[in-house]
C-alpha cells in the first residue's frame, strides 16, 4: 500500500499534501473521441442540431468542467489554473467530433486530471446535444496525451498508428 499516496497508515482515503513540494509550470493534454452516425455528423456540421451549435457549447461546457476538476474527483486538489485551450474538430472519415485539451497551471500539483475533465465534459456535452437524433453515439478512446512538470518528469503517450 506504500506505492498509492491516497491511503492513510489505517488503508483509508486521504488527500495527499503536497505544501512541500515547489511550485512549477505544469501543463498536461489530453484528447478523445465522439463516434456518431453519418447523419449526426452532418447536422453538427451544418449547425442544424435543435439545440444550438454543438461544438461551441461542447468547448465552453469543457472549460467550465476542467475550472470545477476538484469538486467532483474527490482526491483532486484545487488548481489555480493558467489556462485552458479546448479545441473540437470534425473528423469526416470515423464521422467523429474530435477534442483535445491543454491545461497549464503554476502549482504543487499536475493538472493530467482537469485536462481529462476537459475532454470528457466536452463529450458528454456533444451527447447530450445530439441525443435527440441519436441515442447509440460512442465516447471513446479518452487519455491523457502528455504532461510536463513535477517530481515525476515529462510523460508523452506514444500513440499507436
Amino acid at each position: 500500500m506504500e506505492d498509492f499516496t491516497h491511503f492513510n497508515e489505517q488503508g483509508r482515503a486521504k488527500m495527499v499534501d503536497v505544501g512541500e513540494k515547489p511550485v512549477s509550470n505544469r501543463t498536461a493534454v489530453a484528447a478523445g473521441s465522439v463516434l456518431v452516425s453519418e447523419s449526426t455528423f452532418a447536422l453538427i456540421r451544418s449547425g442544424g442540431m435543435k439545440k444550438g451549435d454543438v461544438l461551441t457549447t461542447a468547448q465552453i461546457a469543457g472549460i467550465m468542467g476542467a475550472k470545477r476538476t476538484s469538486e467532483v474527483i474527490p482526491m483532486c486538489h484545487p488548481v489555480a489554473v493558467n489556462g485552458i485551450n479546448l479545441s473540437l474538430s470534425l473528423n469526416e472519415e470515423r464521422h467523429a467530433v474530435e477534442i483535445t485539451a491543454s491545461v497549464s497551471c503554476d502549482g504543487r500539483t499536475g493538472v493530467e486530471m482537469e485536462a481529462l475533465t476537459a475532454v470528457s465534459i466536452a463529450a458528454l456535452t456533444v451527447y447530450d446535444m445530439c441525443k435527440a437524433v441519436q441515442k447509440d453515439m460512442v465516447i471513446t478512446d479518452i487519455r491523457l496525451l502528455s504532461k510536463t512538470g513535477g517530481v515525476h518528469g515529462d510523460f508523452v503517450r506514444e500513440e499507436k498508428k
